[in-house]
C-alpha cells in the first residue's frame, strides 16, 4: 500500500486531537491527589459518560481493525460478536452482576474474588488478567503503528548503536509515548473522558467511509449479489484456500450457513460453537468478568448509575456492525469487481525481499513457471498466485518491465490477505482531504484509547491486587500513588513488547479471541459458580481456574488451523498452535478459539464443582452476603419508574437484538 498525501487540513485535525487529549490529561492532573483518584476516579463519574466509556473501552483495534478484517474474512456472521456475543452478556452484567461488584466496594474484579474466595484466587486472576491486558494493549498499538507505516508519507529510520528502528518501530514508540503522557497525568479519569471523545470521533470519521463504499459497490443489494459470487469461489480473492466453495449465502446470511455445519461457512463453526462458545463462554466471560470494561461501570457515582452503564452502552453497540463490519464486506465485494482496481492489501514485505523477488522474476524461464514461483514465494516469505506471477514473468520476457512494474505485479500476485489493513485501505480509497484527516484521527483515537484503557486496568490490578496485597502492605496512600504511576510506565513498555508479538498475525480479532479464551473463559466458570452457588470453596475455585487456564494452553498446543498445516501434518507457525504436535485441525483461527474457550470453561467448571464438594467451606453465609446471589437482598429503588429499571430496559434491548438476528437470518 502506497503512502498517501496528507493536506494541511488533515494535519491540523490530527495535531488538534493529539493536543486535546494531552490537554485533558494536563487539566485533570490537578485533581489526582491520591491513588483512588488516579486508579478508580473516586467513583464520581455520571452515567452517560461511563456508558460511552464502557463501549469505547472495547472500541479499539479489536473493534475497528478486527471487525472490519473479520467482515471481509467471514461476512455478516461477524455480527454475532454483537447480537449474540455482546448484548445478552451486557444485560446480564447490568441486572445480576453489577450489584455485587459495586455493592461489595471492591476496587477491582480480583479484589471481589478475594472477598468471595481467598487470596490464592485473587493472585491467580490478577496475574492472568495483567497478561491479558498487556496483550490487548499491544494489539491496539501494533494496529496503530501498522496504520501510520502504511499511510503516512514519512519513512522514519533511526539507528541506536547496533539497534536499527524502521518506520513501524518509530511510530510504535512515539504513539506509546503520547498515551503514556496523558495517562500518567490524568489516570483513569483521563482515559474515560478521552474514550468519550473517541466514540464521537469514530462515528463522525467512519460513517462517511461506509456511505461512500456502499455507494461505490452499488448499494446493499448489489453488494450482497456480488458476495454471493464470492462465496461460490472464495479462493479467487484469496479469502480461502483453492478448492473450497460455499453456498451463495455464506457471506450474507448470519444463521443459515451455521445451521448447515462448520464446513459450509467461512468462519468454520457450527451452531453449538457459536451459541455456546461465543454466545455464552467468551461473551459472558469478557463482558461480565473483564475488569477493563467493568472498571468503567465501577467508576459511576452510585449503584443506579453503575447498573445503567452497560445498558446505555448496549444501544449503540447493537448498531455498530453497520459501522465496523460492513466496511469489510464492502472490501470483499470490491475484490470481486475487477473494474474497481482494488485488493485487500497483502502483508507488509520488506524492500530487500521485494528486490530479491524482482531479481528472480528477471531471470525466470517462462517455460519453468512452477519452479520460478517457488523461488519467488521463498523470496517474499509468502504464498503467491501462480497464474498471476506466471503472467508477470511472461510479460517481462516479452518486453523488459521496470522494477516498479514488477513490484506492482508481485504485490498483486501475493496470495495472502492482510485483513487488518482492510479499513486502512478503504480510508485511503474513499476519503478526500479533511475527511481523510477525520478518519485517520478516528483510527488514531481508537487505537490510543484502546491502549490507554488496558494500561489503566493493568496499573489498578498491579497496584491494588499484586503490589499492595503481596509486596508492600500498609504503606501510605502517597506511596501507592507513585507505584501506580511506575506501573503505568511498566505497562506501556510491556505493551510495546506485546505489539511485536501481535505483528505476526494478520487478523487482530483472531489473536484477541485467543487471549480471551485463555483468561476469560475459565474465569467465567469461576464467577458463575461463585456468585450463584454458595457451596463453591476457595480451594475449588483456585484449582478449577488454574486447571482451566492450563487446559486452554494444552488445547492450543495440540491443535492448529487448516492453512497452518505443513506437508508432514506439522504446524508451520507455532504461534497458531500445534507446538506439541497436531492432533486436531480447525477450518479457521476463530473456530479454534471458540472450541478452546468451550474446553477451558468446561474443565474449570468441572474441576471447581468436584473439588468444592470434596473440600470444606471457609466462609459462612453471613460473610457471603452481598457476594452470592441467593444471600443478597434485592435492591429496588421505589422512586425509579418501572420502565427505567434495569430488568425492564434489558428486556427491551434483548427484543431489539432478537429483531436484528431475524432480519439478517
Amino acid at each position: 500500500m502506497q503512502p498517501i498525501a496528507l493536506h494541511l487540513i488533515d494535519y491540523t485535525i490530527l495535531i488538534a486531537y493529539v493536543g486535546f487529549v494531552l490537554g485533558i490529561g494536563w487539566a485533570l492532573s490537578r485533581y489526582m491527589k491520591s491513588s483512588s483518584d488516579f486508579l478508580t476516579s473516586a467513583r464520581s463519574i455520571p452515567t452517560w459518560v461511563t456508558g460511552l466509556a464502557f463501549i469505547s473501552a472495547n472500541l479499539g483495534a479489536l473493534e475497528l481493525v478486527g471487525m472490519a478484517a473479520s467482515g471481509a474474512k467471514y461476512g455478516i456472521a461477524t455480527a454475532h460478536f454483537y447480537w449474540v456475543g455482546a448484548i445478552p452478556a451486557m444485560i446480564f452484567l447490568a441486572v445480576f452482576m453489577m450489584p455485587f461488584y459495586y455493592g461489595s466496594k471492591a476496587r477491582s474484579v480480583p479484589e471481589y474474588l478475594k472477598m468471595r474466595f481467598d487470596e490464592r484466587v485473587r493472585a491467580l486472576n490478577s496475574l492472568a488478567f495483567a497478561v491479558m491486558t498487556i496483550f490487548a494493549s499491544g494489539i491496539s498499538i501494533n494496529a496503530l503503528a501498522k496504520l501510520l507505516t502504511n499511510l503516512l508519507p514519512w519513512q522514519l529510520n533511526l539507528s541506536l548503536g547496533m539497534l536499527h528502528l524502521g518506520s513501524y518501530d518509530c511510530y510504535l514508540w512515539i504513539c506509546s509515548g503520547v498515551v503514556l503522557l496523558y495517562v500518567l497525568k490524568g489516570g483513569l479519569t483521563s482515559a474515560i473522558y478521552t474514550e468519550v471523545l473517541q466514540f464521537f470521533m469514530i462515528v463522525l470519521g467512519f460513517a462517511p467511509v461506509v456511505y461512500l463504499g456502499m455507494k461505490d459497490v452499488g448499494g446493499w443489494h448489489a453488494m450482497n449479489q456480488t458476495l454471493q459470487g464470492v462465496a461460490m469461489n472464495p479462493s479467487s480473492d484469496y479469502l480461502q484456500a483453492p478448492g473450497i466453495h460455499y453456498s451463495a449465502n455464506a457471506w450474507t446470511s448470519a444463521w443459515r450457513p451455521l445451521l448447515e455445519g462448520s464446513a459450509h461457512n467461512p468462519m468454520g463453526v457450527d451452531l453449538f460453537a457459536m451459541v455456546f462458545g461465543l454466545g455464552f463462554v467468551l461473551s459472558f466471560g469478557y463482558w461480565c468478568t473483564n475488569f477493563l470494561v467493568v472498571q468503567r461501570a465501577m467508576a459511576a457515582k452510585n449503584m443506579t448509575a453503575a447498573r445503567n452503564t452497560p445498558l446505555v452502552a448496549a444501544l449503540p453497540k447493537m448498531l455498530f456492525p453497520f459501522l465496523v463490519i460492513v466496511p469489510g464486506m464492502i472490501a470483499a465485494a470490491l475484490m470481486a469487481m475487477p473494474e474497481k482496481n482494488y485488493r485487500i492489501p497483502p502483508p507488509i514485505v520488506s524492500a530487500a525481499r521485494y528486490d530479491a523477488a524482482v531479481a528472480d522474476v528477471r531471470k525466470a524461464d517462462p517455460a519453468q513457471i512452477p519452479d520460478a514461483c517457488k523461488a519467488i514465494s521463498a523470496d517474499l516469505g509468502l504464498n503467491v498466485d501462480q497464474v498471476r506471477i506466471g503472467l508477470l514473468i511472461q510479460a517481462n520476457a516479452q518486453a523488459r518491465l521496470t522494477d516498479d512494474d514488477i513490484r506492482k505485479g508481485l504485490y498483486d500476485g501475493i496470495a495472502v490477505n492482510d485483513y487488518d489493513s482492510v479499513i486502512l485501505s478503504l480510508v485511503r480509497k474513499y476519503c478526500p482531504p479533511g475527511l481523510l484527516g477525520l478518519a485517520l484521527t478516528a483510527l488514531l483515537a481508537s487505537f490510543m484509547s484502546g491502549m490507554a484503557g488496558n494500561v489503566t486496568a493493568f496499573n489498578t490490578v498491579f497496584t491494588y491486587d499484586l503490589y499492595q496485597a503481596y509486596m508492600a502492605r500498609n504503606k501510605s496512600d502517597h506511596h501507592y500513588f507513585w507505584v501506580s504511576k511506575i506501573a503505568t510506565v511498566g505497562g506501556i513498555l510491556l505493551s510495546i513488547a506485546a505489539a511485536y508479538f501481535a505483528s505476526m498475525f494478520y487478523n487482530a480479532m483472531d489473536i484477541i479471541q485467543l487471549v480471551f479464551g485463555f483468561v476469560n473463559a475459565p474465569l467465567f466458570a469461576t464467577f458463575l459458580l461463585g456468585m450463584f452457588w454458595r457451596r463453591t470453596t476457595g480451594t475449588g475455585a483456585f484449582y478449577g481456574l488454574f486447571g482451566g487456564i492450563g487446559a486452554s494452553a494444552l488445547f492450543h498446543a495440540v491443535t492448529t488451523v487448516r492453512d497452518n498445516l505443513g506437508p508432514n501434518h506439522e504446524a508451520l507457525n507455532k504461534m497458531k498452535g500445534g507446538y506439541l504436535g497436531v492432533h486436531g485441525v480447525f477450518p479457521s483461527e476463530m473456530a479454534q478459539n471458540f472450541w478452546l474457550a468451550t474446553f477451558a470453561f468446561l474443565v474449570c467448571l468441572t474441576l471447581t464443582l468436584v473439588i468444592s464438594l470434596a473440600t470444606k467451606r471457609t466462609k459462612s453465609d453471613e460473610e457471603l452476603k452481598g457476594l452470592v446471589y441467593s444471600l443478597t437482598p434485592r435492591e429496588v429503588d421505589p422512586n425509579q419508574p418501572v420502565w427505567q429499571r434495569p430488568a425492564v430496559m434489558g428486556l427491551v434491548l434483548l427484543a431489539g437484538c432478537v429483531l436484528l438476528n431475524w432480519i439478517f437470518w
